[in-house]
């Protein structure tokens, strides 16, 4: 290591680390193939989910290549006019036209007298091709000749996807413009510098770049599909750890120039010192992503491999790109504080942080009594809290299949656009039926068409698409067909709400399997780290206080102020993830440094040294990573907005109060058993 180290930070051979990597990424850009996201993935569901296979034995049925679009027309609560029914009849009659069955756009007036719906079956490869366009033709034909006041909107299978694929046009660009505005402002913040930043920003974008290559090359080999999401969490992810390493790294090299007049010798040191605490860090959220190819779900294994793969380039560019390009730029990138060697050895730290760390080691009981209670008052706002969103609630706001979805759930039957499919056996689809509508919450059951010995049924539900009511159907609706007798009971349930429902299963077990995982990987690397049995311990039970603080937290804004009603299904997983790994970066930047400062002058002064060394760079560090995975928040997804507010608040709380005050003061409390069974031998006491 010492030798790549000195190549690396070599006078000349710095410039061969630069000039080989600009040539490697070129080459990697040029020689990769390219991987086009998807905007509407596939909820990727195991081989054992019923939802999965019905969904692949329908490909074989003759609607396989049809979707559907829901027309809505409504007079915003108000009874529907003499002249709006008739403007809304001769509406659906020119939809049919554009439709593969022009008599199923027969218009459907509700009960209440205040809304008409349409359902418009439509060639799927036809839709789909260009599916705005699809959506924005079929609107403009809703509404033409309308009475002033009667309005026309589109949801069902068409105006879900047509808003999702609209939400993520251009959201690449978007959020890579948002994510370098952020990092570039807090960077030029930190340094005080009007040019050091640049740097850093340049290195981190290319491993940002290149991470999205290199993922994208791989998806196909490694069997899992990128989507936008993912994408955006992969893009945000790199940059946020690469400048969080960035400026760990900087800050270490700025310090050892104060000592050495040699910036070479000076980044060496800085390269030596700081290198095995970002590796363990980076490895630490690396591992832990690498975690998700045990899940279930295909999402979460390709947010697993794409993510950890980013993280691993965002290191190796931390450590050996970063480190040539400031060596190569020399002290005048400080401009205008450029450090210079002190000419006698700096006095004791007497700032900020040295006063505080000073004042929790006076306090640590009470310290530690009023943070514990903090955060378990923040953690009681995960009351009431709900997993499982509508698959009708994706996206933020009021987007236009909403807002006619929630029309047809307040004047039509609930489930009468949401798809419930029964696939039972030729011989026993009569049984199936009388099963099916014998089933609590089923309103009706249909038998269609066949395909290769199976009948399909589609099914309607009385409760609302999504809601627990129509997943205990499901369950119920199951449940009943396995045990009756015969044939039947060969019957399988899927649709829309049957694949949110194993969805929200599955994700449950990957919760149950992988959080466990995750903490075992955290807690070998802190122990090998630090060579300690009790510091990890401690140090995971902040890490845990201070997630389930930032849901209850998070929870609370939702709740009240987002108007979210629930987390979406994999949030909490992802949430979890970020957040330990992340919290446990920190934790890794300032024990390390403790230990090494425990060596010279005990556990106690080397904490409050360590404390003072690090706790500017660190809080400047958390503050940024914050504020990028705040951005995720720029895309108009539900999922992406909380996990960017529940990562925002945990890591602010980490970086402000956990890691500054907390971890502080239970070192102090147990001061040398920190170490236990090791102890760092103290030369000063």
């Amino acid at each position: 290591m010492l030798a790549i180290t000195r190549f690396i930070t070599g006078k000349r051979t710095a410039w061969a680390v630069l000039l080989g990597t600009v040539v490697a990424v070129g080459l990697l850009f040029a020689l990769l193939p390219s991987n086009q996201a998807e905007d509407f993935p596939a909820a990727g569901l195991p081989t054992t989910s019923q939802a999965a296979q019905v969904t692949a034995l329908l490909a074989e049925f003759p609607s396989a290549d049809q979707t559907a679009a829901v027309v809505v027309w409504s007079r915003d609560g108000a009874d529907l006019t003499t002249a709006d029914r008739s403007a809304i009849t001769a509406a659906a009659e020119n939809l049919g036209a554009a439709s593969i069955a022009p008599r199923a756009s027969t218009p459907q007036f509700s009960d209440d007298g205040q809304a008409a719906l349409s359902v418009l079956p439509l060639d799927a490869a036809a839709a789909t091709a260009d599916i705005a366009k699809t959506a924005t033709d079929i609107r403009r034909t809703a509404a033409t000749g309308l009475p002033t006041g009667l309005t026309a909107a589109v949801t069902g299978p068409v105006g879900f996807q047509a808003d999702i694929t609209n939400a993520f046009a251009g959201a690449d660009f978007r959020l890579l413009l948002v994510t370098v505005i952020v990092v570039a402002v807090l960077l030029i913040v930190t340094y005080r510098s009007p040019v050091l930043w640049i740097v850093p920003l340049v290195v981190v974008g290319l491993a940002d770049g290149l991470a999205g290559k290199v993922a994208g090359a791989l998806a196909e080999p490694l069997g899992f599909a990128l989507d936008a999401s993912i994408s955006g969490i992969l893009s945000v992810l790199v940059f946020g750890a690469g400048t969080n390493y960035a400026l760990l790294l900087v800050a270490r090299y700025r310090e050892e120039l104060l000592h050495t007049e040699n910036r070479n010798e000076a980044m060496r040191t800085a390269v030596t010192s700081a290198g095995p605490a970002i590796a363990a860090s980076g490895g630490t959220v690396a591992l832990s992503l690498a975690t998700l190819v045990f899940a279930q779900l295909a999402g979460n294994r390709a947010l697993g491999i794409a993510c950890a793969i980013g993280v691993l380039i965002a290191i190796l560019f931390a450590l050996l790109v970063l480190p040539a390009a400031l060596v190569v730029c020399g002290r005048g990138l400080f401009w205008p504080f450029i450090p210079r060697v002190q000419a006698q050895a700096a006095p004791v730290h007497t700032g900020f942080w040295t006063r505080l760390g000073r004042g929790v080691s006076r306090h640590p009981v009470i310290i530690t009594v009023v943070g514990v209670l903090a955060i378990g008052y923040l953690a009681f706002g995960r009351k009431g809290a709900a997993v499982g969103l509508s698959p009708a609630a994706p996206l933020v706001g009021n987007p236009e299949s909403v807002v006619a979805q929630n029309i047809v759930d307040a004047s039509f039957s609930a489930g009468l656009t949401s798809q419930t499919v029964v696939l039972a056996p030729d011989a026993a689809s009569a049984d199936a039926v009388a099963v099916a509508v014998k089933t609590v919450g089923v309103s009706v059951a249909v038998a269609g068409e066949n395909a290769g010995g199976l009948t399909r049924i589609d099914v309607t539900l009385d409760s609302e698409p999504g809601s627990d009511a129509t997943f205990a159907t499901i369950t119920h609706l199951r449940t009943d067909l396995a045990n009756a007798a015969g044939p039947v009971a060969q019957s399988l349930v899927g649709g829309s709400d049957a694949t949110a429902l194993d969805t929200k299963t599955s994700a449950e077990r990957d919760q149950d399997l992988i959080v466990p995982l995750i903490l075992g990987i955290v807690f070998l690397i802190l122990a090998l780290l630090l060579r300690s049995l009790l510091a990890p311990v401690l140090l995971i039970v902040t890490v845990l206080g201070t997630f389930f603080a930032s849901l209850g937290a998070s929870n609370l804004i939702f709740q009240n102020l987002l108007g979210f009603a629930a987390f979406d299904t994999n949030v909490v997983l992802f949430a979890f993830l970020f957040l330990v790994a992340l919290g446990v970066d920190y934790n890794i930047f300032l024990t390390t440094r403790a230990r090494e400062e425990a060596r010279r002058y005990g556990t106690r002064e080397g904490m409050v040294r360590a404390l003072s060394s690090t706790g500017a760079v660190i809080t400047s560090a958390g503050i940024l990573i914050a504020a990028v995975l705040a951005v995720l928040g720029v895309l108009p997804v539900v999922a992406l907005t909380q996990i960017g507010v529940i990562v925002c608040i945990g890591v602010l709380l980490d970086t402000l109060v956990v890691r500054t005050v907390l971890v502080p003061a239970l070192v102090f409390l147990v001061d040398d058993r920190f170490w236990w069974p090791s102890r760092p031998v103290s030369t000063h006491r």
